[in-house]
């Protein structure tokens, strides 16, 4: 484990390229996997969990080839079964997605999981693939999917838990016997990351339909997948760190590789940022803000579970109550994301309470220096450093390497804009 300690700083100032996105770069690996041809990939984004999904597709039979900035990978439109056990690491997303597609598979498929990652719900997923036909097993270490085909038919699941079941399912159901039908019998939350699957699918040549409320979704069978060439968008949700903590100092920076037309969901925090009286621009190909946190922010987390952690340290800022409510789902993250922002806060001095789902943080909280434990979670480590960097006296985020699951490169960013990091690998 790598100490970093985070230094006070009066302001920052430059410009960065915002990492790629995580949530593109899985969902581009896996219709790859499954496509007839050679994709080729832009700018992935190179991390812990996009590494457990590229080890994954090549399990699965994907020939890859890694580049200077580009990944060329050639399909396998009839996926093989793989020769051991896949590794998924702590990455929710690769065993999400990945648990559907080994039902394509003609033999048994087995997971394993990382000790975060096994506490996270999975039954939803399987129960609904039990309807399809296809047989689980399941134990806290391990899921085994036997293959053979997705028969394809009627199932019912919540909507409220991962849209990621959802992701997997419109994956995988276009290879099925027949047609599928999901009805969600919750209301989806984090729609946005349905969408982004799928944007995807369609430049895969993959038709579903998703009702405009999105309570029933179809996914005709028998539809094969074609290759196409992708440029990965730069990441929304990781750079809301580094638009935070320029907020926190009231600095002006400009992050560029931001499309503000890509369905990510979490470029709501430009919105967020505005409504705590933050100055935003957004031009072409970049976003610019300066000024300072004055607003306390109003926030419904249902769609945007990933921004908390960040929208957590803003709020920490404002003058007056902050509120973020509909947060249960961060309590199914890498870590109890409701516990560990409230405990790692608490030691900053910041004055937050959780009841239920909310958080509620009254400001402007005068944070100190702490000793901080980010939960082996990326984003309480995040969150905790750019909040630092307008805190009295010195922090120290242990475990600062857990940050390399989404963003290897956020304490060398934040460096590039003027923060004072000491200790461990700018780089993981």
């Amino acid at each position: 484990m790598t100490n970093v300690i985070v230094k006070p700083v009066k302001t920052l100032k430059g410009e960065v390229e915002a990492p790629p996105s995580k949530s593109y770069t899985h969902r581009i690996l896996v219709a790859a996997l499954l496509s007839n041809g050679k994709t080729v990939i832009e700018k992935p984004l190179v991390s812990d969990d996009t590494l457990a999904t590229l080890e994954a597709i090549k399990a699965f039979g994907a020939y890859v080839e890694q580049k200077d900035g580009y990944w060329e990978v050639e399909g396998q439109p009839f996926i093989k079964t793989p020769e051991k056990p896949i590794n998924c690491r702590e990455s929710g997303t690769t065993l999400r997605f990945m648990i559907p597609v080994a039902a394509l598979a003609q033999g048994k498929t087995t997971f394993v999981m990382g000790p975060s990652l096994s506490r996270r719900p999975i039954t939803p997923l399987l129960q609904s693939l039990g309807d399809l036909g296809v047989k689980t097993q399941h134990n806290p270490s391990l899921v085994v999917v036997y293959g053979g085909g997705i028969k394809g038919g009627e199932t019912a699941l919540r909507g409220d838990i991962s849209s990621q079941f959802i992701s997997g399912l419109l994956f995988a159901c276009p290879r099925a016997k027949k047609d599928t039908h999901i009805s969600l019998t919750k209301p989806v939350e984090s729609k946005g990351y349905v969408d982004m699957t799928v944007e995807v699918l369609c430049k895969h040549s993959i038709k579903v339909e998703v009702s405009k409320d999105y309570s029933s979704i179809r996914i005709p069978s028998g539809q094969d997948y074609k290759p196409f060439k992708h440029r990965v968008p730069g990441d929304f949700s990781s750079a809301a760190y580094l638009l935070a903590a320029a907020a926190i100092t009231s600095s002006k920076i400009r992050i560029y590789n931001l499309d503000y037309t890509s369905k990510q969901g979490d470029k709501v925090i430009l919105e967020i940022l505005r409504q705590a009286g933050v100055n935003v621009h957004v031009g072409e190909n970049h976003v610019e803000v300066h000024g300072a946190i004055n607003n306390p922010i109003k926030i419904d987390a249902g769609d945007i579970p990933d921004l908390v952690p960040a929208c957590t340290a803003i709020a920490c800022y404002a003058v007056g109550r902050s509120e973020i409510r509909n947060a249960r789902r961060l309590r199914y993250k890498e870590s109890d994301r409701l516990t560990a922002l409230y405990t790692e806060f608490k030691k900053m001095g910041a004055h937050i309470t959780v009841k239920g789902d909310s958080l509620t943080i009254t400001g402007p909280c005068e944070l100190h220096g702490a000793l901080i434990d980010p939960h082996n979670d990326h984003r309480i480590a995040m969150a905790c450093a750019v909040a630092a960097l307008g805190a009295n006296g010195d922090s120290t985020i242990m475990n600062a390497e857990c940050v390399s699951k989404s963003y290897p490169k956020f304490f060398r960013d934040l460096s590039l804009l003027g923060a004072n990091i000491v200790g461990g690998k700018l780089d993981w």
